[in-house]
């Protein structure tokens, strides 16, 4: 109930109470006048009998006085008291013959009856008196039967007397019980008027107003510090206050989306800015090698409840293998066909839910019932790689990350063609497009590095050469001259290994620099080499070309030997081992013929 009905109701209450409490009174006065009335009545009544009883006996006396003395005087006063004993007996008649009671209305009659007796025996003896029979009139005065008229006259006084005043004290009486009830009614009356306008100041002010403004103060002290996590009442009011409830609610509702609304949008910030330096970091990766733990750092930032793989394309564009991972997914294989990736066919990021998504990919895992998504990465029209993101939730993570996931992965994939963009272009700087090898650029930087950076390890040079190499071009042809080539340096990288970088120097000549190693290690290498080409049997699309053998010239920096000439000597040793007769070894640091090998 609103407080306005509530102080209506109360205030016509009060109202009414008080005007029933005012009629009380007004009852209570006029009880209280009738109860004077009574009162003065009463004694008026007792008054007048008491008088007319003193002018009976009046009277009486004068007319004794009268027939004894026979003086006018008397007579006169006998006339005049008597006179005055009858207006008497008229007021009495008027104040009572409203209300007598039959008994009352005897005992006046009888009065009455008793009066006119005493009357007519006092006037007959004055006339007696006044006509010469002064005996008998004397007589009549004093006679047995005047004095018993007087005394039923006194005694009928007296009983009407008793009559009247039993009443009138009843009256009295009557008229004070009334009068004390209309006056307990009224106080009675009064004291509640005042009870119900204390109770309804106390329940409307305190209960209805001051504890609940109390409350709301403090809920509203607590959102103005934004502190939109405070309770409001819930007692349901349709009142005032429970309209102003209602509008602190709609603030506070206003406040939890407004935080709400800030919070997304520095979650977005935030996200955003991770992906900024993401792409700040990726732009300063050097090679396909940093860009995996950059990324599986970041997503882990990014999207603390999602787990992924970074997989990359082969260079035949078939497999992808899992360069990077963050979170420990465990519905995707690291490693699988390209075919079996829906996103990667369709070129778009696909959502594989368990219970309601699209047909998953054939490189996950069924039995679990987590959500994933693929995102290939394109750039320039190739797919170089791919995102894949999965979390729980039947996949609800992932369609809110997914604006996120495509924006990484445009910029990513973009990184990615451009660092193999980058490898190619270097590869075709430094590597000879043949064999593979490092080309004669390679070797001149390699060998400049070697004379700048002072360093008391040693360093070797080995110069190597097809012996009769153009012996294959003419009778095998020059793809069969190529072959050749290609596979003596596949050779030299599986000799070599980490002991050297393998050159090719131009045409059938090839060259191996070697950083730490000794004179003894360089030739034992070169022995390997030498013999390892001559032992491995080389054929071309089915036909053998024959043993291939090499001639192999090496220079070393050991022993105070300088680092500016190593090319010079390492080729002088070269020329030694063709003009010695080729499928040789010649060092710079011994004399004379070196050792044929056994044939």
């Amino acid at each position: 109930m609103r407080i306005s009905t509530i102080t209506n109701w109360a205030y016509a209450t009060t109202v009414a109470l008080t005007l029933i409490s005012g009629g009380a009174f007004i009852m209570a006065v006029r009880s209280s006048d009738m109860e004077r009335d009574a009162a003065t009545t009463a004694w008026k009544l007792d008054e007048t009998v008491e008088q007319l009883q003193s002018a009976a006996e009046k009277t009486t006396e004068d007319a004794r006085l009268y027939v004894i003395k026979g003086e006018e005087r008397y007579l006169n006063a006998f006339r005049a008291v008597d006179a005055v004993e009858r207006e008497r007996e008229q007021s009495v008649k008027r104040l009572v013959i409203s209300n007598l009671t039959d008994q009352e209305r005897t005992a006046l009659q009888t009065v009455e009856a008793d009066a006119e007796v005493l009357d007519a025996i006092e006037e007959q003896a004055v006339k007696d008196f006044a006509a010469g029979k002064q005996d008998v009139g004397r007589a009549a005065v004093f006679s047995p039967e005047h004095e018993e008229a007087q005394t039923d006259l006194m005694a009928s006084v007296a009983h009407f007397t008793d009559l009247v005043d039993a009443r009138g004290q009843e009256d009295l009486r009557s008229a004070k019980e009334k009068a004390d009830l209309w006056g307990a009614i009224a106080k009675s009356l009064l004291a509640i008027t005042a009870l119900v306008f204390l109770s309804v100041l106390y329940f409307v002010l305190k209960r209805r107003v001051a504890r609940p403004l109390h409350q709301m103060s403090g809920v509203v002290r607590r959102l103005a510090k934004q502190d939109y996590t405070v309770e409001l009442l819930a007692d349901g009011r349709r009142d005032e206050i429970g309209d102003m409830n209602d509008a602190i609610q709609i603030f506070r509702d206003n406040g939890l989306e407004r935080d709400r609304l800030d919070a997304e949008r520095r979650k977005d910030q935030q996200i955003k800015d991770l992906i900024l330096q993401l792409m700040h970091r990726l732009q300063g990766c050097q090679d396909e090698a940093e860009l995996a733990p950059v990324v599986a750092r970041y997503a882990v930032q990014i999207f603390p409840e999602l787990r992924g793989h970074l997989f990359v394309m082969n260079e035949g564009r078939t497999v992808l293998s899992a360069a990077g991972t963050w979170g420990a997914p465990r519905r995707s294989t690291t490693e699988f066909p390209s075919i079996q990736c829906w996103g990667l066919r369709r070129g778009r990021p696909h959502l594989s839910e368990v219970e309601h998504g699209d047909v998953p990919c054939q490189h996950l895992d069924e039995t679990t019932k987590d959500g994933s998504l693929c995102m290939p990465l394109a750039a320039h029209g190739d797919t170089v790689g791919m995102l894949y993101f999965e979390g729980p939730d039947g996949g609800f993570e992932l369609i809110a990350a997914r604006i996120y996931i495509e924006l990484i992965a445009e910029n990513l994939g973009l990184a990615i063609a451009n660092l193999q963009l980058r490898d190619r272009l270097a590869n075709l700087a430094v590597k000879d497009p043949l064999t593979g090898l490092l080309n004669r650029r390679s070797l001149d930087e390699n060998l400049n590095r070697l004379r700048r950076e002072a360093t008391d390890l040693p360093a070797a040079l080995m110069m190597i050469d097809i012996d009769h190499f153009k012996h294959f071009n003419d009778d095998f042809g020059h793809d069969a001259g190529d072959f050749v080539m290609s596979q003596v340096a596949a050779i030299m990288m599986d000799v070599a290994g980490n002991h050297g970088a393998v050159h090719r120097f131009g045409g059938e000549e090839f060259a191996i620099v070697m950083l730490g190693t000794d004179q003894k290690e360089a030739r034992s290498l070169a022995e390997r080499l030498r013999s390892g080409i001559e032992r491995a049997p080389i054929t071309y699309l089915g036909r053998p070309l024959g043993t291939v053998t090499v001639s192999i010239g090496v220079a070393s920096t050991q022993d105070g030997q300088p680092s500016t000439n190593l090319m010079q000597r390492a080729d002088a040793s070269l020329l030694r081992a063709k003009a010695g007769g080729r499928n040789v070894v010649i060092t710079d640091w011994t004399t004379g013929d070196a050792e044929r090998p056994a044939v």
